[in-house]
Protein backbone atom coordinates (compact mmCIF):
# COMPACT_ATOMS: atom_id res chain seq x y z
CA UNK A 1 0.00 0.00 0.00
CA UNK A 2 1.06 3.46 -0.64
CA UNK A 3 1.25 6.29 2.28
CA UNK A 4 -1.10 9.14 1.32
CA UNK A 5 -0.92 12.54 2.72
CA UNK A 6 -2.67 15.46 2.55
CA UNK A 7 -1.95 18.82 0.82
CA UNK A 8 -1.64 20.07 4.30
CA UNK A 9 0.89 17.65 5.59
CA UNK A 10 4.59 19.37 6.12
CA UNK A 11 7.17 17.51 3.96
CA UNK A 12 9.50 14.91 5.08
CA UNK A 13 12.95 16.26 6.72
CA UNK A 14 13.32 17.55 10.28
CA UNK A 15 14.71 21.58 10.19
CA UNK A 16 17.68 21.47 12.80
CA UNK A 17 19.79 24.05 13.67
CA UNK A 18 22.21 22.34 11.78
CA UNK A 19 20.11 21.42 8.61
CA UNK A 20 18.97 25.41 8.36
CA UNK A 21 22.94 26.38 8.10
CA UNK A 22 23.61 22.85 5.86
CA UNK A 23 20.95 24.43 3.37
CA UNK A 24 22.99 27.72 3.56
CA UNK A 25 26.35 26.59 3.17
CA UNK A 26 24.66 23.88 -0.35
CA UNK A 27 22.92 27.01 -1.77
CA UNK A 28 26.65 29.12 -1.34
CA UNK A 29 28.30 26.30 -3.03
CA UNK A 30 25.75 25.20 -5.68
CA UNK A 31 24.94 29.15 -6.66
CA UNK A 32 29.08 29.05 -7.03
CA UNK A 33 29.40 26.28 -9.22
CA UNK A 34 26.34 27.22 -11.51
CA UNK A 35 27.20 30.50 -12.04
CA UNK A 36 30.87 29.32 -12.72
CA UNK A 37 29.45 27.07 -15.18
CA UNK A 38 27.33 30.17 -17.46
CA UNK A 39 30.55 32.33 -17.16
CA UNK A 40 32.30 29.78 -18.80
CA UNK A 41 29.99 29.65 -21.21
CA UNK A 42 29.65 33.30 -21.70
CA UNK A 43 33.35 33.90 -21.94
CA UNK A 44 33.65 33.04 -25.13
CA UNK A 45 30.96 35.83 -26.04
CA UNK A 46 33.02 38.48 -24.94
CA UNK A 47 36.51 37.42 -26.46
CA UNK A 48 35.71 37.24 -29.61
CA UNK A 49 37.19 40.32 -30.69
CA UNK A 50 40.84 39.14 -29.24
CA UNK A 51 40.45 35.30 -30.65
CA UNK A 52 39.54 36.53 -34.34
CA UNK A 53 43.29 38.09 -34.26
CA UNK A 54 44.55 34.70 -33.69
CA UNK A 55 41.94 32.12 -35.27
CA UNK A 56 39.38 33.96 -38.02
CA UNK A 57 35.76 33.52 -36.64
CA UNK A 58 32.93 34.11 -39.62
CA UNK A 59 29.18 35.05 -38.42
CA UNK A 60 28.67 31.15 -39.30
CA UNK A 61 31.38 29.92 -37.10
CA UNK A 62 30.54 31.69 -34.20
CA UNK A 63 27.18 30.12 -34.47
CA UNK A 64 28.42 27.14 -34.63
CA UNK A 65 30.84 27.21 -32.17
CA UNK A 66 27.53 28.33 -29.94
CA UNK A 67 24.91 26.09 -31.11
CA UNK A 68 27.49 22.93 -30.49
CA UNK A 69 27.92 23.77 -26.97
CA UNK A 70 23.91 23.81 -26.83
CA UNK A 71 23.97 20.60 -28.42
CA UNK A 72 26.00 18.81 -26.17
CA UNK A 73 25.01 20.56 -22.38
CA UNK A 74 21.64 19.25 -24.03
CA UNK A 75 22.33 15.73 -24.31
CA UNK A 76 24.18 15.42 -21.46
CA UNK A 77 21.47 17.07 -19.08
CA UNK A 78 19.52 14.27 -20.13
CA UNK A 79 21.59 11.43 -20.18
CA UNK A 80 23.39 12.49 -16.78
CA UNK A 81 19.93 13.54 -15.15
CA UNK A 82 18.66 9.80 -15.70
CA UNK A 83 22.09 8.19 -14.95
CA UNK A 84 22.37 10.12 -11.40
CA UNK A 85 19.01 8.58 -10.74
CA UNK A 86 19.73 5.05 -11.76
CA UNK A 87 22.85 5.23 -9.16
CA UNK A 88 21.05 7.01 -6.33
CA UNK A 89 23.94 9.39 -6.25
CA UNK A 90 24.13 12.78 -6.92
CA UNK A 91 27.91 14.03 -5.49
CA UNK A 92 30.23 11.81 -7.53
CA UNK A 93 27.87 13.13 -10.76
CA UNK A 94 28.60 16.86 -9.47
CA UNK A 95 32.42 16.26 -8.84
CA UNK A 96 33.01 15.15 -12.11
CA UNK A 97 31.28 17.20 -14.06
CA UNK A 98 32.77 20.56 -12.47
CA UNK A 99 36.56 19.12 -12.74
CA UNK A 100 35.97 18.22 -16.35
CA UNK A 101 34.20 21.27 -17.45
CA UNK A 102 36.52 23.39 -16.47
CA UNK A 103 39.60 21.70 -17.54
CA UNK A 104 37.40 21.63 -21.29
CA UNK A 105 37.32 25.19 -20.35
CA UNK A 106 40.90 25.91 -19.98
CA UNK A 107 42.01 23.90 -22.70
CA UNK A 108 39.77 26.70 -25.33
CA UNK A 109 43.04 29.08 -24.34
CA UNK A 110 45.59 26.42 -25.95
CA UNK A 111 44.39 25.73 -29.19
CA UNK A 112 45.45 26.59 -32.25
CA UNK A 113 42.38 26.56 -34.72
CA UNK A 114 39.33 26.65 -35.14
CA UNK A 115 38.41 22.61 -35.29
CA UNK A 116 40.28 22.19 -31.76
CA UNK A 117 38.30 25.31 -30.26
CA UNK A 118 35.23 23.47 -31.82
CA UNK A 119 36.03 20.63 -30.00
CA UNK A 120 36.67 21.78 -26.93
CA UNK A 121 33.51 24.05 -26.50
CA UNK A 122 31.88 20.82 -27.47
CA UNK A 123 33.27 18.98 -24.79
CA UNK A 124 32.77 21.65 -22.19
CA UNK A 125 29.11 21.41 -22.89
CA UNK A 126 29.14 17.66 -22.14
CA UNK A 127 30.48 18.42 -18.98
CA UNK A 128 28.55 21.49 -18.47
CA UNK A 129 25.41 19.76 -19.02
CA UNK A 130 25.60 17.32 -15.96
CA UNK A 131 25.94 19.97 -13.33
CA UNK A 132 22.78 22.08 -13.20
CA UNK A 133 19.58 18.92 -12.83
CA UNK A 134 22.02 17.70 -10.14
CA UNK A 135 22.34 20.95 -8.35
CA UNK A 136 18.31 21.56 -8.29
CA UNK A 137 18.14 17.93 -7.38
CA UNK A 138 20.95 18.23 -3.98
CA UNK A 139 18.63 22.02 -3.49
CA UNK A 140 15.36 20.68 -3.70
CA UNK A 141 16.26 17.91 -1.09
CA UNK A 142 17.86 20.10 1.02
CA UNK A 143 15.40 23.14 1.60
CA UNK A 144 12.58 24.17 3.64
CA UNK A 145 9.76 24.09 2.06
CA UNK A 146 8.98 28.16 1.87
CA UNK A 147 12.00 28.35 0.76
CA UNK A 148 12.27 26.40 -2.27
CA UNK A 149 11.56 28.48 -4.99
CA UNK A 150 13.78 31.35 -3.66
CA UNK A 151 16.48 29.07 -3.34
CA UNK A 152 16.06 27.61 -6.80
CA UNK A 153 15.99 30.79 -8.11
CA UNK A 154 19.36 32.22 -6.55
CA UNK A 155 20.71 29.16 -7.48
CA UNK A 156 19.99 28.95 -11.20
CA UNK A 157 18.83 32.78 -12.03
CA UNK A 158 20.87 34.96 -10.10
CA UNK A 159 24.01 32.64 -9.90
CA UNK A 160 24.09 32.60 -13.66
CA UNK A 161 23.54 36.47 -13.90
CA UNK A 162 26.20 37.56 -11.38
CA UNK A 163 28.48 35.28 -12.59
CA UNK A 164 27.99 34.71 -16.40
CA UNK A 165 26.30 38.53 -17.01
CA UNK A 166 27.64 40.87 -15.08
CA UNK A 167 31.17 39.54 -13.79
CA UNK A 168 32.42 37.63 -16.75
CA UNK A 169 32.09 40.53 -19.08
CA UNK A 170 34.42 42.76 -16.91
CA UNK A 171 36.28 40.02 -16.12
CA UNK A 172 37.46 38.37 -19.33
CA UNK A 173 37.61 41.63 -20.83
CA UNK A 174 40.30 42.81 -18.39
CA UNK A 175 42.60 39.71 -18.70
CA UNK A 176 42.47 39.76 -22.54
CA UNK A 177 43.36 43.15 -22.77
CA UNK A 178 46.42 43.50 -20.03
CA UNK A 179 47.66 39.70 -20.87
CA UNK A 180 46.15 37.94 -23.57
CA UNK A 181 42.15 36.06 -24.30
CA UNK A 182 44.18 32.49 -23.67
CA UNK A 183 45.09 33.47 -20.21
CA UNK A 184 41.51 34.72 -19.84
CA UNK A 185 40.32 30.50 -20.30
CA UNK A 186 42.79 29.23 -18.61
CA UNK A 187 42.60 30.46 -15.43
CA UNK A 188 39.10 28.97 -15.11
CA UNK A 189 40.35 26.28 -14.38
CA UNK A 190 41.45 27.44 -10.86
CA UNK A 191 37.93 28.40 -9.40
CA UNK A 192 36.71 24.61 -10.84
CA UNK A 193 38.90 22.90 -9.19
CA UNK A 194 38.18 24.82 -5.98
CA UNK A 195 34.91 24.28 -5.93
CA UNK A 196 34.93 20.98 -6.95
CA UNK A 197 37.29 20.43 -4.07
CA UNK A 198 34.41 22.25 -1.72
CA UNK A 199 31.86 19.84 -3.17
CA UNK A 200 34.00 16.92 -1.94
CA UNK A 201 34.57 18.19 1.52
CA UNK A 202 30.96 19.60 2.08
CA UNK A 203 28.02 18.44 0.03
CA UNK A 204 26.01 15.55 1.32
CA UNK A 205 24.36 12.83 -0.41
CA UNK A 206 21.47 12.95 2.12
CA UNK A 207 20.82 16.37 4.21
CA UNK A 208 21.08 16.45 7.71
CA UNK A 209 17.97 15.51 9.37
CA UNK A 210 16.78 13.83 6.46
CA UNK A 211 15.67 14.94 2.87
CA UNK A 212 12.64 17.22 2.46
CA UNK A 213 10.36 15.18 0.09
CA UNK A 214 8.14 16.83 -2.11
CA UNK A 215 4.54 15.52 -2.47
CA UNK A 216 4.80 12.84 -4.98
CA UNK A 217 7.76 11.56 -3.06
CA UNK A 218 5.55 10.83 0.14
CA UNK A 219 2.73 10.34 -1.49
CA UNK A 220 4.77 6.92 -3.10
CA UNK A 221 5.54 5.60 0.73
CA UNK A 222 9.21 5.40 -1.87
CA UNK A 223 11.07 8.04 -2.57
CA UNK A 224 13.41 5.56 -4.16
CA UNK A 225 10.89 4.58 -6.69
CA UNK A 226 12.64 5.10 -10.39
CA UNK A 227 9.78 5.28 -13.10
CA UNK A 228 10.91 5.13 -17.10
CA UNK A 229 10.82 8.04 -19.18
CA UNK A 230 7.92 6.91 -20.86
CA UNK A 231 6.71 7.12 -17.31
CA UNK A 232 7.58 11.02 -16.57
CA UNK A 233 6.65 12.27 -19.78
CA UNK A 234 2.76 11.10 -18.94
CA UNK A 235 2.90 13.62 -16.52
CA UNK A 236 0.68 16.60 -17.78
CA UNK A 237 2.67 19.14 -15.92
CA UNK A 238 6.20 17.89 -16.94
CA UNK A 239 5.15 18.00 -20.90
CA UNK A 240 3.77 21.23 -20.57
CA UNK A 241 7.31 22.21 -18.81
CA UNK A 242 9.25 20.82 -21.66
CA UNK A 243 7.64 22.56 -24.40
CA UNK A 244 8.01 25.66 -22.13
CA UNK A 245 11.50 25.40 -21.89
CA UNK A 246 11.60 25.11 -25.93
CA UNK A 247 9.73 28.41 -26.10
CA UNK A 248 11.36 30.21 -23.15
CA UNK A 249 14.73 29.04 -23.95
CA UNK A 250 14.04 30.77 -27.96
CA UNK A 251 12.64 34.06 -25.70
CA UNK A 252 16.04 33.90 -24.16
CA UNK A 253 18.88 32.85 -26.88
CA UNK A 254 17.03 34.73 -30.16
CA UNK A 255 17.69 38.29 -27.65
CA UNK A 256 20.73 37.90 -26.32
CA UNK A 257 22.25 36.60 -30.01
CA UNK A 258 20.54 39.33 -31.59
CA UNK A 259 20.13 42.28 -29.14
CA UNK A 260 23.65 42.89 -29.42
CA UNK A 261 23.73 43.65 -33.37
CA UNK A 262 20.36 44.83 -33.48
CA UNK A 263 21.19 48.00 -31.10
CA UNK A 264 24.16 48.77 -32.81
CA UNK A 265 23.65 47.94 -36.37
CA UNK A 266 20.02 49.36 -36.95
CA UNK A 267 19.98 51.69 -34.10
CA UNK A 268 23.34 52.98 -34.13
CA UNK A 269 24.22 52.68 -30.63
CA UNK A 270 28.38 52.86 -30.15
CA UNK A 271 29.99 49.50 -28.64
CA UNK A 272 29.78 51.19 -25.41
CA UNK A 273 26.20 52.44 -25.55
CA UNK A 274 25.11 48.66 -26.10
CA UNK A 275 27.27 47.47 -23.48
CA UNK A 276 25.72 49.42 -20.98
CA UNK A 277 22.30 48.35 -21.81
CA UNK A 278 23.90 44.76 -21.98
CA UNK A 279 24.80 44.86 -18.72
CA UNK A 280 21.29 46.23 -17.66
CA UNK A 281 20.07 42.57 -18.52
CA UNK A 282 22.41 41.18 -16.23
CA UNK A 283 21.62 43.39 -13.48
CA UNK A 284 17.89 42.48 -14.30
CA UNK A 285 19.25 38.36 -14.54
CA UNK A 286 20.24 38.72 -11.06
CA UNK A 287 17.47 40.54 -9.49
CA UNK A 288 14.65 38.87 -11.09
CA UNK A 289 16.61 35.31 -10.80
CA UNK A 290 15.28 35.23 -6.90
CA UNK A 291 12.35 38.11 -6.77
CA UNK A 292 9.99 35.74 -9.10
CA UNK A 293 10.65 31.95 -7.94
CA UNK A 294 10.45 33.36 -3.96
CA UNK A 295 6.95 35.37 -4.93
CA UNK A 296 6.06 31.61 -6.37
CA UNK A 297 6.57 30.52 -2.70
CA UNK A 298 4.04 32.69 -1.45
CA UNK A 299 1.52 33.21 -5.06
CA UNK A 300 1.42 30.04 -6.69
CA UNK A 301 3.94 28.58 -9.69
CA UNK A 302 1.43 29.13 -12.30
CA UNK A 303 0.25 32.70 -11.57
CA UNK A 304 3.83 33.95 -10.89
CA UNK A 305 5.36 32.49 -14.15
CA UNK A 306 2.12 33.69 -16.38
CA UNK A 307 2.46 36.96 -15.10
CA UNK A 308 6.11 37.35 -15.09
CA UNK A 309 6.10 36.11 -18.77
CA UNK A 310 3.73 38.68 -19.83
CA UNK A 311 6.36 41.13 -18.77
CA UNK A 312 9.29 39.34 -20.30
CA UNK A 313 7.53 39.11 -23.67
CA UNK A 314 8.03 43.05 -23.73
CA UNK A 315 11.51 43.07 -23.55
CA UNK A 316 12.17 42.30 -27.19
CA UNK A 317 9.48 44.61 -28.55
CA UNK A 318 11.63 47.47 -26.21
CA UNK A 319 14.39 46.55 -28.14
CA UNK A 320 13.08 47.35 -31.26
CA UNK A 321 10.76 50.46 -30.34
CA UNK A 322 12.31 52.39 -27.33
CA UNK A 323 14.78 54.63 -28.94
CA UNK A 324 16.73 56.38 -26.11
CA UNK A 325 19.40 54.02 -25.12
CA UNK A 326 18.88 54.87 -21.06
CA UNK A 327 15.31 54.33 -21.53
CA UNK A 328 15.71 50.94 -22.98
CA UNK A 329 18.48 50.44 -19.92
CA UNK A 330 15.79 50.76 -17.36
CA UNK A 331 12.89 49.30 -19.59
CA UNK A 332 14.89 46.49 -19.93
CA UNK A 333 15.95 46.21 -16.08
CA UNK A 334 11.62 45.90 -15.41
CA UNK A 335 10.92 43.41 -17.94
CA UNK A 336 13.96 40.74 -18.43
CA UNK A 337 12.00 38.83 -15.74
CA UNK A 338 12.10 35.71 -18.01
CA UNK A 339 15.67 34.22 -15.98
CA UNK A 340 13.35 34.17 -13.10
CA UNK A 341 10.64 31.96 -14.62
CA UNK A 342 13.49 29.71 -15.72
CA UNK A 343 14.23 28.28 -12.05
CA UNK A 344 9.52 27.37 -12.31
CA UNK A 345 9.76 25.20 -15.14
CA UNK A 346 12.99 23.75 -15.19
CA UNK A 347 13.43 23.04 -11.51
CA UNK A 348 10.38 23.89 -8.92
CA UNK A 349 7.55 22.34 -11.17
CA UNK A 350 9.07 19.41 -11.85
CA UNK A 351 10.58 18.76 -8.74
CA UNK A 352 6.94 19.33 -6.94
CA UNK A 353 5.15 16.73 -9.58
CA UNK A 354 7.64 13.91 -9.96
CA UNK A 355 9.10 11.62 -6.97
CA UNK A 356 12.50 11.51 -5.46
CA UNK A 357 13.74 8.13 -7.94
CA UNK A 358 13.23 10.51 -11.05
CA UNK A 359 13.82 14.20 -10.41
CA UNK A 360 17.00 14.83 -11.80
CA UNK A 361 15.71 12.72 -14.98
CA UNK A 362 13.13 14.63 -15.20
CA UNK A 363 15.11 18.06 -14.92
CA UNK A 364 17.56 16.82 -17.70
CA UNK A 365 14.45 16.31 -20.19
CA UNK A 366 12.91 19.59 -19.10
CA UNK A 367 16.53 21.37 -20.08
CA UNK A 368 18.01 18.83 -22.23
CA UNK A 369 15.22 19.14 -25.13
CA UNK A 370 14.51 22.82 -24.46
CA UNK A 371 18.22 23.91 -25.10
CA UNK A 372 18.20 21.51 -28.31
CA UNK A 373 14.92 23.38 -29.73
CA UNK A 374 15.54 27.54 -28.15
CA UNK A 375 19.64 26.74 -27.51
CA UNK A 376 20.46 24.85 -30.71
CA UNK A 377 17.41 25.30 -33.53
CA UNK A 378 15.91 28.83 -32.23
CA UNK A 379 19.19 31.28 -32.85
CA UNK A 380 19.59 29.67 -36.76
CA UNK A 381 16.15 29.93 -37.44
CA UNK A 382 15.72 32.92 -36.10
CA UNK A 383 19.49 34.24 -38.35
CA UNK A 384 17.89 32.94 -41.43
CA UNK A 385 14.68 34.86 -41.06
CA UNK A 386 16.41 38.16 -39.68
CA UNK A 387 18.02 37.71 -43.28
CA UNK A 388 15.05 37.33 -45.19
CA UNK A 389 13.28 40.45 -43.04
CA UNK A 390 15.60 42.29 -40.76
CA UNK A 391 16.80 41.88 -37.91
CA UNK A 392 13.87 43.47 -35.74
CA UNK A 393 12.11 39.67 -36.80
CA UNK A 394 14.56 38.01 -34.64
CA UNK A 395 12.72 40.40 -31.75
CA UNK A 396 9.22 39.64 -32.63
CA UNK A 397 10.33 35.46 -32.53
CA UNK A 398 11.89 36.06 -29.61
CA UNK A 399 8.59 37.88 -27.95
CA UNK A 400 6.38 35.04 -29.75
CA UNK A 401 8.24 33.02 -27.35
CA UNK A 402 7.15 34.24 -24.35
CA UNK A 403 3.60 34.93 -26.12
CA UNK A 404 3.46 31.11 -26.46
CA UNK A 405 4.59 30.27 -22.56
CA UNK A 406 1.92 32.48 -21.63
CA UNK A 407 -0.74 30.15 -23.49
CA UNK A 408 0.93 26.83 -22.64
CA UNK A 409 1.15 28.16 -18.53
CA UNK A 410 -2.19 28.34 -18.71
CA UNK A 411 -2.34 24.45 -18.29
CA UNK A 412 -0.47 23.90 -15.57
CA UNK A 413 -1.37 21.98 -12.38
CA UNK A 414 -0.21 24.09 -9.40
CA UNK A 415 2.31 22.79 -6.93
CA UNK A 416 3.03 25.50 -4.59
CA UNK A 417 2.60 23.88 -1.26
CA UNK A 418 1.60 27.04 0.32
CA UNK A 419 -0.94 27.36 -1.90
CA UNK A 420 -2.31 24.03 -1.91
CA UNK A 421 -2.45 23.87 1.94
CA UNK A 422 -4.78 27.49 1.40
CA UNK A 423 -6.52 25.81 -1.17
CA UNK A 424 -7.19 22.52 0.74
CA UNK A 425 -8.08 24.94 4.17
CA UNK A 426 -10.46 27.09 1.87
CA UNK A 427 -12.36 23.65 0.78
CA UNK A 428 -12.55 22.74 4.27
CA UNK A 429 -13.84 25.12 5.69
CA UNK A 430 -16.59 25.47 2.57
CA UNK A 431 -17.54 21.92 3.62
CA UNK A 432 -17.77 22.41 7.06
CA UNK A 433 -19.94 25.62 6.64
CA UNK A 434 -22.17 23.49 3.91
CA UNK A 435 -22.32 21.29 6.83
CA UNK A 436 -23.64 23.52 9.31
CA UNK A 437 -26.39 24.75 7.20
CA UNK A 438 -27.46 21.45 6.70
CA UNK A 439 -28.13 20.58 9.98
CA UNK A 440 -29.97 23.61 10.87
CA UNK A 441 -31.98 23.24 7.98
CA UNK A 442 -33.33 19.72 9.06
CA UNK A 443 -33.57 21.11 12.74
Amino acid sequence: MLRKRSAASPPLGVFTPDARRYENKLLVILFLGFGLVFFDRQALLFLVPFISEDIPLSNTALGTLSGVLALTWALSGMISGHLSDRLGRRKPVIIIAVVLFSCFSASSGLVAGFGALLAARALMGLAEGAVLPVSQSLMVEASQEHRRGLNMGLLQGSSAGLLGGILCPLAVVWIATQYSWRLAFVITIVPGLLIALWIWRSVREEPPGGRVMTEPAAASGDDAAKPTIGGILRQRNIILCVLIACAYMTWFFVIITFAPVYMTSVKGFSPATMSGVMTCLGVAWVLWGFVTPGISDRFGRKSTLIVFTVMAALCPLAVVYVSSPLMLGAVVVLTYTGLGCFTLFMATIPAETVPRGALATALGLVMGIGELAGGFLAPVIAGWASDQWGLQTAMYISAGGAALVVLLALGLRETAPAVLRRRAAATAGDGAADRVTSESAVS
